[in-house]
């Protein structure tokens, strides 16, 4: 199935840093397509960014994910999805 709609991925510290941004736009059905399509975007550089992703959590339009499949998230037109890297500190 072909991409419907755009979502925008906001990356937060650690993940922004990994990123090289804070915001990118990506055309993709479910959470999981968009985040690969984030690390396959970045080539070789894309190796960092994975390995901070599966330390992440996500919220897509402000509800959390929690421990469901990225694949099964299925992401609407528009949606924005926060990347969270765990923090330190409290």
């Amino acid at each position: 199935m072909l991409p419907t709609g755009t979502a925008t991925l906001r990356y937060w510290a650690a993940a922004r840093e990994a990123a090289g941004t804070s915001e990118e736009q990506t055309r993709a059905d479910t959470l999981g397509a968009a985040l690969s399509a984030a690390v396959a975007e970045r080539g070789a550089a894309g190796d960092r960014l994975a390995r901070v992703l599966q330390r992440c959590s996500f919220l897509v339009d402000g509800q959390q994910v929690g421990k469901r499949d990225p694949e099964s998230v299925r992401l609407d037109p528009g949606a924005v999805v926060e990347i969270l890297p765990p923090f330190a500190g409290g």
